[in-house]
């Protein structure tokens, strides 16, 4: 279904375009000069060492975990309310998730949950920085020197984030960038994995590439690897968006200011907060939580209602544990994550990109007020 407003929606320019189309030109389209330049602008934006270039977030959340050297019988430590791929990155080294439930107010994982969690087999903190809301690095950080476990930054959805004045994805021992078309910058599709240890930024590279060694011995495989390399189109495409990150993240704010401001009023509407003390928030959606007035039921239909209208709509997120996937694998119920799953139904993230318009947000926010008077009504008439 083709929304007229749509959900989100790449920002592409013409000079960008025009880069893309040089290096096609040039006939150097993979591992050449612009992966370099990509991986070296975006490490020191982050203020780290270094930056591995790879072809989605996944595949950099899979190579962190090797990276670590985390595998069966292992547990890592992370959250349900996320998308699957930080969860899946630990099945695929036969490691052990081991989910814990959100705070209600800031979405992210609850460090006081984390503390109960840690066991003998724990080995590391998965953290995702939900919705670009960056996590409480700070307890968290504290948690992992105190029990000698390793952190790794799931900084997808939080490029220019800033926890205690550093950037986010560069506080853990590994941190992960995606570049989604419906993320803060994008390549098409792609990732960075960024660290400051230099064994494990050579171990990324090289799996990236099928396990191979450095030049001279560019054909000896020195370990299993994978094909994850991120294409010359891609990283001269990153390169010129990150050069305008910084304007990008103002007109995202201002976006989220927008629909604050439209909504603030609904008493049956919890928005997230757009101030967070010292830290920074890197929108990467704006997600609404309906009232506990409201269950899953009204949340969709509100949602259907919406993509009917031709506004795109989704629910975030469903939780990782009760996929059908998880509950086969590890015999999770309804109740497991009380928070998580609570949030979980009640959330909608509504239309959001650099380029939307001030009457494109207007009608969203005009036609969700309606609708969920409509179903308030519905709901208090029994």
């Amino acid at each position: 279904m083709i929304m007229r407003i749509p959900l989100s929606a790449p920002d592409i320019e013409e000079l960008e375009v025009e880069r893309v189309a040089e290096v096609l030109r040039s006939g150097r389209l993979s591992l050449g000069p612009k992966l370099v330049e990509f991986e070296r602008a975006l490490s020191t934006y982050v203020g780290v060492r270094h930056g591995v270039a790879v072809n989605s977030g996944t595949s950099g959340l899979h190579l962190a975990v090797r990276a670590l050297g985390l595998g069966p019988g292992d547990e890592v430590i992370t959250t349900p309310f996320s998308f699957i791929a930080p969860a899946n990155a630990i099945l695929y080294e036969r490691a052990t998730p081991v989910f814990v439930d959100i705070d209600l107010a800031t979405l992210n994982i609850d460090p006081e949950k984390i503390e109960e969690a840690v066991t003998s087999k724990t080995r590391t903190i998965l953290v995702i920085h939900t919705f670009g809301r960056p996590a409480p690095m700070s307890s968290i950080m504290e948690i992992a020197r105190s029990h000698k476990l390793s952190v790794i930054e799931d900084a997808c959805e939080a490029l220019g984030a800033e926890a205690g004045g550093r950037k986010v994805g560069g506080i853990g021992d590994v941190g992960i960038f995606a570049f989604y078309p419906n993320k803060q910058i994008t390549t098409g599709e792609g990732g960075m994995v960024v660290t400051d240890d230099p064994a494990r930024a050579a171990r990324v590279r090289s799996q990236r590439n099928q396990g191979r060694g450095q030049p001279p011995s560019w054909f000896e495989h020195e370990e299993l690897g994978f094909n994850y390399r991120l294409p010359e189109m891609s990283c001269a495409l990153g390169l010129s968006q990150l050069e305008r990150l910084e304007s990008i993240l103002e007109r995202r704010e201002g976006v989220a200011r927008a629909y604050h401001q439209r909504l603030l009023g609904e008493r049956d509407l919890l928005l997230p907060e757009i101030e967070i003390g010292n830290d920074r928030i890197s929108w990467f959606v704006y997600v609404v939580r309906l009232s506990d007035r409201f269950c899953g039921g009204d949340r969709d239909w509100i949602v259907s209602r919406l993509q009917e209208r031709g506004i795109g709509c989704a629910r975030y997120f469903a939780p990782i544990h009760l996929q059908p996937f998880y509950r086969e694998m590890f015999g999770y119920r309804p109740g497991a994550f009380p928070v998580a799953e609570h949030v979980a139904e009640r959330t909608l993230v509504l239309p959001f990109y650099n380029r939307i318009t001030d009457a494109e947000i207007s009608e969203v926010c005009q036609t969700l007020l309606e609708l969920i008077d409509i179903r308030r009504k519905a709901v208090m008439s029994g």
